[in-house]
């Protein structure tokens, strides 16, 4: 699977964490986004994906 890095609210880190349970869910008609849990916090994070890349995700998954 490949790794997804995004901006974790509650570590505030501005390097990026990883993401684990990453999934692909639709947010709104025709936008794309990462969903999945932060390895270090558990929180809930979302990394909004253009539709190229949503669909390269959906089929590494």
């Amino acid at each position: 699977m490949e790794k997804v890095m995004g901006y974790c609210v509650k570590c505030r880190d501005k390097a990026g964490r990883e993401m684990k349970g990453v999934s692909v869910v639709e947010i709104k008609p025709g936008r794309f986004a990462a969903k999945g849990t932060c390895t270090v916090c558990e929180t809930g994070m979302y990394k909004i994906l253009s539709k190229d890349n949503a669909d390269k995700l959906k089929k590494a998954i």
